[in-house]
């Protein structure tokens, strides 16, 4: 199954128009600490013992760096437990941080 994508500026709209949907963080816990879009941290490492927290009746987006970790979290979860509902944050937060909210920290 392909990974859906949706990108940063398309989530600033579902944010600014107060859609429903759940967001995965899938980085590190020190990546996380340094900066986050304020969703909910599920390491890549962890997210199959995880699964349950993944939401399965609304979007949710998984997002990391750059997409290519949170693109293979969902590659897992689609494989492994039949989730339909996963979209990647296409460019992941560097990509966030250029197109919606440049006070975020690259790094």
């Amino acid at each position: 199954m392909a990974v859906k994508e949706i990108t940063p500026l398309e989530m600033k709209d579902w944010i600014d128009s107060g859609k429903e949907f759940q967001l995965i963080d899938v980085r590190e816990p020190h990546e996380f600490e340094t900066c986050n879009l304020k969703g909910e941290l599920i390491p890549l490492a962890t997210v199959s013992e995880a699964h349950e927290k993944f939401r399965r009746d609304i979007p949710v987006i998984v997002h990391c760096r750059s997409g290519a970790r949170s693109g293979r979290a969902i590659e897992e979860l689609q494989a492994k437990f039949g989730f339909d509902n996963l979209i990647n944050l296409k460019g992941g937060i560097l990509r966030y941080s250029d197109d919606v909210d440049p006070t975020i920290p690259k790094y």
